[in-house]
C-alpha cells in the first residue's frame, strides 16, 4: 500500500459515522432479568436467555430476584439461585444483584409495613360514642349529581365538564347500576386524543384522607386498561396516581380508591379514558367521603395525637385510649377505618369531641408503596441483606433499584432531619453504597438515573413527595454508575452525569419490536466521555430480540 493511500485509509477510520460499523464496543453488555425463583420455570427462563445472551457477546445480567429478602426465602429457592450461578459462570456471564428499593418498598415492607412513607392527616374530627371514638367530619363532602340523575338531553347537571356531549358521552337510561340514568361514552376513537371523561370539582378540607368510590361497566375497551380515575389539584398535580385495572369487558363494578387532599381545599376529579381508540364504557353512582386512621402507621416517625378539640388537652395512648392501628393495613380504601378504644378509667368521656392527627400509607399506581428514608430500620434489613447476597453470590457489581420513589418527606422522621428532600435522598443512597462495601470493599455500585437526573424525576412537585428532589446528585458517591434509563432524554441525561464525572450505561427499554431504541442509545453513548455499557432492559418479559441486541452492540 502506497503512503497516500495508507493515509487515507486512516483518515476514513477516523471520519466513518458509528453507524456504519465502527463505534465502540462497550465493556458492559448486559441483560436485565427479573423472576421470583420460586418455580423451576424461573430457573428454565434464565438459563434460555443466559445461553441466547451469551452467544450473542451478553456478558452480565442483572437479576431481580427477591434479593433483598434471602432470609425469608424458602430452601427450595436457594437450590434454584444456586444453580443460576453456577449457569452463569459457565457461560461467562456476570450475575449483578438488583438491590435495595425504597420507591416499591415491598422487601422491607414484609418486614414491617409500618416502615412506609407517611401522609399526614391533621385535626381528622372524631366524637366519642358507646366507649369508641369514630369519625365525625365537621364538612361533610357531597358530590353534586353522583348518579347522572341530573341533566338536559346529553348534558349533565353539577359537572365542569364531559367530553363532546352528544358525540362522546351519553345520558343512558337503559343501561345503569341504579336509579335511573348513567353516563355513557363510545365513539371515542374518532377524535384525535380518544378523550372519554367526567369531571367534577368538589371542596374539600386540607390534609384530611378521603375515599372515593364509582361504578364501571366495560365493553371491548381499548387499549386494555384505558379507564382512570385521577384526582388533581387547580395547579395540575396529582393527589393519586392510580390504576383500576378494569377489564375491557366487564360488568358493573366498584373501583374504589383513596387520596390525601394534602394542602388543597378544592380538588377536581376525574374519571374515564385517556387515548381511547375503541369500545364503550359506562360510569355510575359516584360517592365521596372522608375516611379517619385508615391505614394509620405507627412508627416512631409517624406519631398519633389524640385531643380534646375544643380545649386541646392531649390524651394518652394506653391510658385514656387504647393502642390505635389498621388490622389490615394494606395501603387501599377497600375495608372499613378503625375507630379508637376509650378504655374505662381514662380522661375521656361519652359525647367528647376529638381531633386525631397521625400518618398514613398510601398505594398508588398498581399498588407502590414507598418506604421512609429517614428511620432506621429499613438500613439494618438492607445490611443483613447484603451478607446474605455476599455469602451466596459473592458479587463484583451491585445495582441498586432505587428509582421512581414516590411519596417522601412528610413524616416527622424526615422533617426533624431539617434536610432538603435531596439530602435525604443522597443521604439514603450514600448509606446504600456503605452498606455494599462493607462486605465487599472492592464492590461497585450502579444505580438507576432517575432519582438523579434534574431532566427526569430530580425536581419538586413529584407525586406525593413533599419537598425537592433537585440537587440529589451532588450528595451521592462520585463514583457511581449511572445508569439512565429515559430514551427522550438521553442526550440531555449523559452528558449531564458525565460533565459531573460519573461513569454511565444505558437502560435500553426493549418493549418494542424494533433495534431503533439500542441503535438511538449507542449513538449518544458514542458521544459521552465515561460510557461504559448497554442493557437489554425489559419489563414485559420480551427476550425474543435479545440475540439481535447482543449481535448489536458486540459487532461494532
Amino acid at each position: 500500500m502506497t503512503t497516500l493511500l495508507r493515509h487515507l485509509f486512516l483518515v476514513t477510520l477516523v471520519i466513518l459515522p458509528a453507524s456504519a460499523g465502527w463505534g465502540k464496543t462497550y465493556p458492559h453488555r448486559w441483560v436485565f432479568v427479573s423472576r421470583s425463583l420460586r418455580l423451576d420455570q424461573d430457573v428454565t427462563d434464565i438459563e434460555r436467555i443466559v445461553r441466547t445472551g451469551a452467544e450473542h457477546g451478553i456478558n452480565g445480567m442483572v437479576l431481580s430476584a427477591g434479593l433483598d429478602r434471602l432470609d425469608r426465602q424458602p430452601d427450595d429457592y436457594f437450590e434454584r439461585l444456586a444453580k443460576i450461578k453456577d449457569l452463569c459462570a459457565r457461560h461467562g456471564v456476570e450475575i449483578v444483584p438488583n438491590v435495595f428499593s425504597v420507591g416499591y418498598g415491598g422487601s422491607v415492607l414484609g418486614y414491617d409495613r409500618n416502615l412506609a412513607a407517611g401522609i399526614p392527616v391533621i385535626d381528622a374530627p372524631f366524637v366519642v360514642e358507646g366507649g369508641r371514638a369514630g369519625l365525625d367530619s365537621d364538612a361533610p363532602t357531597r358530590m353534586a349529581n353522583p348518579g347522572f340523575e341530573q341533566y338536559e338531553g346529553d348534558r349533565l347537571a353539577g359537572y365542569r365538564f364531559h367530553d363532546r356531549p352528544g358525540e362522546v358521552s351519553f345520558v343512558d337510561t337503559k343501561v345503569f347500576n341504579s336509579g335511573k340514568a348513567s353516563l355513557r361514552f363510545e365513539d371515542f376513537g374518532r377524535y384525535e386524543h380518544g378523550h372519554a371523561r367526567v369531571m367534577q370539582e368538589v371542596a374539600v378540607e386540607p390534609h384530611r384522607c378521603y375515599r372515593l368510590r364509582c361504578q364501571v361497566r366495560t365493553e371491548g375497551l381499548e387499549p386494555a386498561g384505558a379507564f382512570r380515575i385521577q384526582v388533581l389539584t387547580e395547579d395540575g398535580r396529582s393527589l393519586a396516581p392510580f390504576d383500576p385495572r378494569v377489564p375491557a369487558t366487564s360488568d358493573w363494578r366498584e373501583v374504589v380508591m383513596g387520596f390525601n387532599s394534602l394542602d388543597y381545599e378544592k380538588v377536581r376529579i376525574y374519571a374515564g379514558a385517556w387515548g381511547g381508540r375503541a369500545g364503550r364504557f359506562w360510569i355510575d353512582d359516584f360517592a365521596l367521603e372522608e375516611v379517619g386512621l385508615l391505614n394509620v402507621l405507627r412508627r416512631p416517625g409517624t406519631p398519633v395525637t389524640v385531643r380534646d378539640t375544643k380545649t386541646r388537652q392531649v390524651y394518652e395512648e394506653g391510658k385514656d385510649f387504647g393502642y390505635i392501628k389498621d388490622d389490615r393495613l394494606n395501603f387501599r380504601f377497600d375495608h372499613e377505618s378503625p375507630t379508637i378504644e376509650i378504655l374505662p378509667n381514662g380522661r375521656i368521656r361519652d359525647g367528647q369531641r376529638l381531633s386525631v392527627s397521625y400518618y398514613h400509607g398510601i398505594a398508588i399506581n398498581r399498588g407502590q408503596v414507598s418506604v421512609c428514608m429517614s428511620e432506621r430500620e429499613p438500613y439494618e434489613i438492607w445490611r443483613r441483606a447484603a451478607e446474605l447476597v455476599h455469602r451466596h453470590l459473592a458479587p463484583s457489581k451491585y445495582l441498586l433499584s432505587m428509582d421512581e420513589i414516590r411519596a417522601a418527606g412528610s413524616c416527622r422522621a424526615c422533617k426533624d432531619r431539617g434536610l432538603s428532600m435531596a439530602e435525604v435522598l443522597g443521604d439514603c443512597i450514600t448509606k446504600q453504597v456503605g452498606i455494599l462495601k462493607g462486605v465487599n470493599p472492592e464492590a461497585e455500585v450502579l444505580i438507576w438515573s432517575d432519582m438523579l437526573d434534574p431532566h427526569h424525576n430530580a425536581h419538586g412537585d413529584y407525586y406525593l413527595v413533599e419537598g425537592d428532589f433537585a440537587g440529589s446528585w451532588k450528595h451521592v458517591p462520585k463514583d457511581l454508575i449511572i445508569v439512565c434509563w429515559y430514551y427522550e432524554k438521553r442526550s440531555e441525561s449523559l452528558p449531564f452525569f458525565s460533565s459531573l464525572g460519573f461513569r454511565t450505561l444505558a437502560g435500553a427499554y426493549y418493549d418494542g419490536d424494533t433495534l431503533e431504541n439500542p441503535k438511538g442509545w449507542l449513538e449518544a453513548l458514542d458521544r459521552t466521555p465515561k460510557a461504559i455499557g448497554i442493557m437489554y432492559t425489559t419489563w414485559q418479559d420480551k427476550y425474543d430480540l435479545l440475540a439481535p441486541f447482543g449481535d448489536l452492540v458486540t459487532n461494532r
